[in-house]
């Protein structure tokens, strides 16, 4: 375990046997998402455990914080979009030189990666092709550079408070662009097999 808080060791047991980052994903992939009822929330990963259920940016965290407990470094990507959509956050991992990527989400697409990829850039771009409207406009634009967790010290893991700072601060970090911002891209809109496909959901809100 590394740099976990003793006073929170029984918080934390579930991720003993969290043993590798797609173990991290079926754990996530249990867990309801949070649709906020009483409002936005950006739990840590000690109080999405307690409530038993998280949105993207809380399962972000959860995932990197699963992966931290067991050596790995814990890593965010942020892949932006237009102001239409919403923007979507994962968890990354590398395995033998390679970048994959866990993923919490209500949706069919948008989902873990397997560590196949040979940059970030190469695993954010494949996300492009499912990242749309249900118009079917293509909408993400940018992503994240690398943006790790470690500069925070071990208290993101068990603040009562919501971590909107460290959200706000990989807002505010280095993103790359797919494509420049003046050039003429023509994106042709998803098919409307895939938009529906788009539709399934893991967890219907009540």
């Amino acid at each position: 375990m590394r740099k976990f808080p003793a006073k929170y060791k029984d918080d934390f047991a579930v991720f003993k046997k969290l043993t590798t980052p797609a173990k991290v994903q079926d754990f996530l992939n249990k867990i309801p998402i949070n649709f906020e009822p009483e409002g936005e929330t950006c739990r840590s990963p000690l109080l999405s455990l307690k409530h038993k259920k998280a949105h993207c940016l809380e399962g972000a965290y959860l995932a990197a914080a699963a992966l931290w407990f067991h050596g790995r470094e814990p890593l965010l990507l942020d892949l932006r979009t237009v102001s239409r959509d919403d923007d979507h956050v994962v968890a990354l991992f590398k395995e033998s030189g390679r970048w994959g990527a866990i993923s919490k989400t209500n949706h069919a697409v948008l989902r873990y990666r397997e560590p196949v990829y040979a940059s970030i850039r190469e695993l954010a771009m494949s996300y492009f092709h499912e990242y749309f409207l249900d118009d079917g406009k293509k909408t993400m634009r940018d992503y994240s550079a690398l943006f790790g967790l470690l500069k925070y010290g071990d208290g993101w893991l068990t603040s009562k408070d919501n971590l909107w700072d460290i959200g706000a601060d990989l807002d505010d970090s280095r993103h790359f662009k797919i494509f420049p911002k003046n050039s003429r891209v023509r994106l042709r809109r998803a098919d409307k097999v895939e938009i529906e496909a788009g539709k399934i959901v893991e967890w219907k809100k009540k």
